[in-house]
């Protein structure tokens, strides 16, 4: 068939799984959430966030499904949360957001992963006041002070509004989420996000300049990438 064969079928496989992990990862967060109330996302505002979430990195509707009515079958798997933070090439900080039913196992692979890099696993608390947790919101518009003015009307606590080349960017405590997002959602209820979710944000930044360490970093987020039970991966590594 030739190289250019081979080239293209590697792609596609490649595609096809990380669409696989995609939908693992998120048939996952779909179905912790389900459980962890009514599993209807009409009344379990937890559910509804994730399947939002999910529907945005265009996450199947089956897989939605089949998560929420395993869900509603009251037997299966039961995840647990786990945070793992650690020092990566360059002394890079990093957090690890997992969903595990096996916390030896999610615990061994991820102290392994830092170990092939060069880094160290740290204790909890290690990393994470290095960094900030916000909700973020961004979407097309024109008039920042609008939404600002519409939120603090709200009572909502906002850290920032801003306006770059079209597009405005809402920042405020991660505990502020779900009361940002209800008075938007009311206000402007066909709201197109571009950004919708609560991340950790570094207060300091890391450039790799060493090729080695380069290497390192691609090959760690590989490694993470390939690890089912990592739901998120926040770091300061400042990307070009």
């Amino acid at each position: 068939m030739g190289r250019a064969h081979e080239v293209r079928a590697a792609s596609m496989a490649k595609t096809a799984a990380a669409k696989s992990k995609l939908n693992a990862k998120w048939s996952r967060a779909i179905y912790v959430a389900a459980k962890s109330g009514i599993p209807d996302p009409s009344v379990n505002q937890a559910l509804k966030k994730e399947i939002e979430k999910a529907k945005r990195e265009q996450v199947t509707a089956d897989t939605i499904k089949k998560a929420i009515e395993k869900a509603k079958g009251g037997v299966g798997e039961n995840y647990d949360p786990e945070r793992y933070e650690g020092f990566g090439p360059a002394n890079s900080m990093w957090i690890i957001d997992c969903l595990t039913d096996n916390h030896n196992r999610t615990l061994t692979a991820i102290r392994t992963a830092f170990a092939r890099v060069g880094g160290n696993l740290g204790a909890s608390g290690s990393v994470v006041h290095m960094f900030k947790n916000q909700a973020i919101f961004s979407f097309e518009g024109s008039d920042p002070d609008s939404f600002m003015e519409l939120l603090l009307e709200n009572d909502c606590d906002i850290e920032d509004v801003q306006e770059d080349e079209g597009i405005i960017s809402i920042f405020a405590p991660a505990t502020e989420y779900g009361k940002v997002k209800d008075v938007l959602d009311q206000n402007y209820p066909e709201m197109n996000y571009l950004e919708d979710h609560t991340t950790w944000t570094p207060s300091t930044y890391v450039k790799l300049e060493d090729e080695h360490d380069k290497q390192k970093f691609e090959r760690f987020m590989e490694m993470l990438d390939e690890d089912d039970d990592v739901q998120n991966v926040y770091h300061n590594i400042e990307l070009e």
